[in-house]
């Protein structure tokens, strides 16, 4: 058997923890420096190429590299010796990029509408079956909303998570309506007919509006946002004290956030377009 010489470029040396941490931070470290070594060097590597550029044991690589295939963060093809990096680790690369090159894409858009509309405007991206304020532009009122970044949220309630349940596929929408629907606020929509009734108009028009359904008293109008790949990945939303949000205010923000979502999706495909031909 021939041993084949691999260069790879190491991860960055890491920070020594803290001894109360224990065997568990030292085991996941391990696992993050072995992801780490597919993100910087050749595309396949071996258990004896790893053990030697991390200075562990083979058997401990090979337990490692075990768990991380069964669960397709890497992958092993017939016939090529070592692994590769699987389609769990490119999901996740993936969906880092969309959602940096969407917020890339939002904010100079968002901050405009913020001084359009004198409103907060946020920008909501879909993460699994709930969705997360990714951003936000704050009103320069002195009463306005503002929104919790990185906090889960259901699809039913509000306007930014019914848009986003409204444009998912079919099969999708429907699995999430099987499931819970509780009530976040007295004007939560959790009836199956009249939350189907609203998500058909809302499909219709790309646009929604909500009064007080995921916080009380805060009125906000969404819509989705596409992809450059055409699927929704989450929403764009003008949001504020609901007393400010008059029919007349909703109309105007129904025509501006839809325009903004394209802007945005524009600009989204232009970043993707111009990182592939920097490759």
């Amino acid at each position: 058997m021939t041993t084949r010489s691999v260069s790879v470029r190491k991860p960055p040396a890491a920070v020594p923890a803290p001894a109360s941490d224990g065997v568990g931070t030292e085991a996941a470290a391990r696992v993050a420096d072995v992801l780490l070594l597919f993100a910087g060097g050749p595309r396949y590597l071996g258990v004896s190429a790893i053990s030697r550029e991390l200075g562990i044991s083979k058997a401990v690589v090979h337990r490692i590299l075990r768990s991380l295939v069964s669960r397709e963060m890497l992958a092993t093809d017939d016939g090529v010796p070592g692994y590769r990096l699987g389609p769990a680790a490119v999901a996740l690369g993936v969906s880092a990029l969309r959602r940096f090159d969407a917020r890339a894409a939002a904010a100079p858009v968002l901050r405009r509408l913020r001084d359009q509309t004198g409103e907060t405007t946020t920008l909501s991206g879909l993460v699994g079956d709930q969705r997360v304020y990714l951003d936000q532009f704050e009103s320069r009122n002195e009463i306005k909303m503002t929104v919790e970044i990185g906090t889960r949220f259901p699809l039913h309630a509000g306007s930014s998570g019914k848009v986003i349940l409204a444009s998912l596929p079919a099969d999708r929408r429907e699995a999430i309506l099987a499931g819970p629907r509780a009530a976040l606020t007295e004007r939560t929509v959790t009836g199956e007919a009249e939350l189907r009734a609203d998500l058909a108009v809302i499909g219709a028009d790309g646009v929604a509006a909500s009064m007080g359904e995921r916080q009380a008293d805060a009125g906000s109008v969404a819509a989705a946002l596409l992809g450059p790949d055409g699927e929704v990945h989450g929403a764009i939303s003008v949001c504020g004290p609901a007393y400010r949000f008059t029919p007349e205010a909703v109309e105007r923000y129904r025509v501006l956030v839809r325009e903004a979502a394209e802007e945005i999706r524009a600009g989204w495909a232009w970043l993707q377009d111009s990182a592939s031909q920097g490759e």
